[in-house]
């Protein structure tokens, strides 16, 4: 693969972002060169041999002629295709695409990633989005190459793999917990999508791969370097919310208030993924814990297209240069940010994390098994608006606001999570009193993960523009982020980072719960 295909892939690559899809050829020289940059963007699968394998397989490269290209695992499983044992293609960083679509396929690939299928079966689904059942079958046929069913049936898979790998939990627990309906539709799955059966693959745990930690599964979260793993865990220590979350040794701990119960997580970064302990109370919730926590730290995000984007540009630039791979943080819970949110209103970070812990103290769930200072999952949306308004020490309009906000929530006339549609989701949300244009965007930047989102009314993003020499107004903020598009929310990062100091969350080796 010479230099000038390399970089007509990149761009390439970067053109998918803007709805261009990746050709044939692009792909071809991909796999061609072993190029890991692509891994999750697309699969590889071979007729020759009906296996299935990630850009980067290390095995023999096929003939063209035998190749064929998926979107989607679930879509080259479909085809009847088996994932290769070598490179593992399922255990790959998701493609940046779906958490970029904010169209109906989009939507959909987040929520069957958060387990709605396998809670609500397609009809669920389809109530989420507000459409047919058979609507939304065609359109992720159609984008993806495979029906909501299909793309639930490989995620049930990877789950099952990884509770197989991980745990002593029975072969028949494991069945139910990954979302199967029977041990008999358990095995045939395993068989079809890994060519191995459930015993085989819990051998390999045997032979020491990924061994369980004091009862927590151990899984390792791949992303796609570089990943600024201290910029964003010093983002985190900033906020640390008293009772909710905590630093110690350089891993990020907090709760997590999953479908079926709660849980904790630790997430420490490594060279190559995120290392992350789990401990649930129920372990169906495997799956929604692993893609919530992959949000929260913005794990499929592709750096290489994002560096294009806003290395040229003569503010930015320079800051992408020297701190590539920063990313945006998300959050495990869409209703908990816009709470957090609210409380951040004109008041310091410390002061937000102040308040947001008497919350939680207040109002939160005692988790059943304590992880150190975790001790409380965040109060849901109801507890907040049918709480004592005393409890809230907030001004009185303020508590107005959040109690309103909690009630739209706890209703579901507003609506934060994976599945969201985000233009309603804002509409809905600046028609609240006392939400505006910040926290609007700062919700859609981190609950709705809308990659574009901007709020050029901060006074960071304006004081960080004036350290680089752009003495602007909130309007001229908004033209000024113009170029920026469709990254303006990673744009808003860099910004940030301008008025923070070289982050080094790992110095700290006590358990940190307010920042500086």
């Amino acid at each position: 693969m010479t230099m000038s295909d390399s970089r007509q892939c990149e761009a390439a690559r970067g053109a998918t972002l803007r709805a261009v899809e990746l050709d044939d050829d692009c792909q071809w020289r991909a796999v061609e060169s072993g190029d890991a940059r692509f891994d999750g963007w697309f699969f590889c699968g071979v007729t020759s041999t009906g296996i299935y394998c990630r850009p980067s397989c290390p095995a023999r490269t096929p003939k063209p002629k035998n190749v064929r290209f998926f979107s989607a695992a679930a879509a080259a499983q479909a085809a009847g295709f088996r994932a290769c044992k070598r490179c593992r293609p399922d255990a790959t960083p998701g493609s940046p695409e779906w958490d970029r679509r904010g169209d109906l396929v989009g939507r959909a690939m987040r929520l069957i990633a958060d387990g709605v299928v396998d809670r609500e079966g397609v009809t669920g689904l389809a109530r989420e989005l507000a459409y047919t059942p058979r609507h939304v079958h065609r359109e992720l046929v159609a984008v993806v190459g495979a029906g909501p069913l299909a793309l639930a049936r490989a995620q049930r898979a990877q789950t099952a793999r990884v509770l197989l790998e991980t745990t002593d939990v029975s072969v028949t627990g494991i069945a139910f917990a990954a979302g199967f309906q029977s041990v008999r539709q358990f095995n045939s799955t395993i068989r079809a999508v890994f060519a191995a059966t459930p015993s085989e693959l819990r051998h390999r745990r045997q032979r020491g791969e990924h061994p369980e930690s004091g009862g927590a599964i151990a899984l390792r979260l791949p992303y796609r370097a570089p990943y600024d793993g201290d910029g964003m865990f010093a983002f985190f220590a900033a906020r640390l919310v008293p009772g909710l979350e905590e630093i110690v040794d350089g891993a990020y701990r907090r709760s997590l208030a999953l479908p079926r119960g709660t849980g904790t997580v630790e997430l420490s970064p490594g060279p190559d993924h995120v290392h992350a302990q789990f401990r649930l109370q129920d372990l169906r919730d495997l799956g929604p814990a692993v893609q919530r926590c992959r949000l929260l730290l913005d794990l499929d995000s592709d750096p290489l297209t994002v560096a294009n984007a806003l290395g040229a540009d003569p503010l930015l630039g320079p800051s992408v240069t020297v701190t590539p791979g920063r990313r945006v943080p998300g959050s495990v819970d869409g209703d908990e940010l816009a709470v957090r949110a609210m409380l951040g209103q004109q008041v310091t970070v410390a002061s937000a994390t102040t308040l947001a812990g008497q919350l939680v103290e207040a109002l939160g769930d005692t988790l059943p098994s304590p992880l150190g200072g975790v001790t409380h999952v965040f109060p849901s949306p109801a507890s907040v608006a049918d709480a004592d308004p005393n409890q809230l020490r907030l001004p009185a309009a303020r508590r107005r606001s959040l109690l309103g906000l909690c009630a739209a929530l706890a209703s579901r006339d507003i609506t934060l999570d994976v599945g969201a549609e985000r233009v309603e989701a804002r509409r809905r949300l600046l028609a609240l009193p006392g939400i505006g244009p910040w926290t609007t965007e700062y919700i859609a930047m981190r609950a709705l993960r809308d990659p574009d989102a901007f709020p050029a009314s901060d006074l960071g993003v304006r004081r960080a523009l004036a350290k680089l020499g752009r003495h602007v107004t909130t309007s001229e903020a908004h033209e000024l982020a113009e170029a920026w598009r469709p990254y303006r929310a990673y744009a808003t990062q860099y910004l940030w980072a301008q008025l923070s100091p070289p982050a080094r969350h790992r110095a700290p080796k006590r358990s940190r719960h307010l920042a500086a």
